[in-house]
């Protein structure tokens, strides 16, 4: 049950905090939500990850059907990606996912320094 709140309360944060600071406010989100709620290392980077890769995910895919993949196609086929628009969303996913579940995993070592 603790993840899932902690799941949906880094994504909530993390939405927040792109709409008002850089890219990077996703790891802020996340260790901020890991220091609050208690959970063991795997559990808090597993949480802090899926937060934002689902977070990522969702809004990429959503910017790609509203432009009717024009813009990812043309940074697909820059990257080694095979213009494949989908992968694309997948990598960045993958990459917000992975800033944020070790953000995640320094809150909860943090947490677990101070008791």
């Amino acid at each position: 049950m603790k993840s899932i709140v902690a799941i949906i309360l880094t994504a909530l944060l993390a939405l927040l905090g792109g709409i008002y600071l850089q890219w990077w406010s996703v790891a802020l989100a996340a260790f901020i939500i890991a220091t609050l709620v208690p959970q063991k290392g795997g559990r808090a980077f597993l949480s802090g990850f899926l937060g934002v890769f689902l977070l990522w995910g969702i809004i990429a895919w959503w910017i790609d059907m509203k432009n009717e993949g024009i813009l990812a196609k043309k940074i697909a086929a820059v990257l080694p990606l095979g213009g494949n628009e989908y992968l694309l969303i997948l990598v960045t996913a993958l990459i917000g996912g992975l800033v944020a579940g070790f953000a995640a995993l320094s809150g909860s070592f943090l947490r677990a320094s101070k008791s």
